[in-house]
């Protein structure tokens, strides 16, 4: 997404309190509580990664959990979910099941902070049967890894991955693996 296209983008954010449409681009700049959705999809403990296009206005190159993503006003999380999946990987007929809700605020680069209220989903598929359509406006690539291996090169190499991917896998790692 663009700078352009963010600032016309309004996400559900607070504001002294109650939660307010605000613009994207507004709410990342001030660091302001907002609504998110983030995705794992998972086959065992393999999870689909992406590498964020290199056009996206912030974190752009970055290696992300599957799909991240923030609701429209009024819209329900999980349909938000299945919508990104489909505009961002081309992902259809995956049902995401709710985890949890996490909050966090991370520097991301640029003077943009995100201050996230992230609904948790993650879906279980057989990678051998997934299809993937890469939006490029999105997605540069992905690709799978087993999740303790990945959490492993995030120790490694932290400048590869974004903040909210980091966070996830050293706070909430139980949230994702489904046994």
């Amino acid at each position: 997404m663009t700078v352009e296209q963010c600032q016309m983008t309004m996400i559900p954010a607070w504001i002294d309190g109650l939660l307010t449409p605000v613009e994207k681009l507004e709410a990342h700049q001030k660091g302001i509580r907002h609504k998110a959705v983030s995705v794992f999809v998972m086959d065992g403990t393999s999870v689909l990664t992406q590498r964020r296009a290199l056009s996206k206005y912030h974190t752009p190159g970055l290696w992300a959990n599957t799909c991240c993503t923030h609701p429209h006003w009024d819209e329900d999380p999980e349909v938000c979910a299945v919508r990104r999946l489909k505009d961002e990987l081309g992902i259809e007929g995956l049902i995401p099941t709710y985890r949890d809700q996490i909050e966090y605020r991370a520097d991301v680069g640029g003077g943009l902070i995100e201050h996230e209220v992230v609904d948790l989903f993650v879906a279980q598929t057989d990678k051998n049967t997934l299809g993937l359509n890469l939006n490029p406006d999105e997605v540069a690539e992905t690709r799978w890894v087993d999740i303790y291996d990945l959490a492993m090169q995030v120790t490694r190499e932290p400048n590869q991955f974004t903040p909210w991917l980091k966070i996830y896998l050293a706070d909430h790692l139980d949230l994702v693996i489904t046994t």
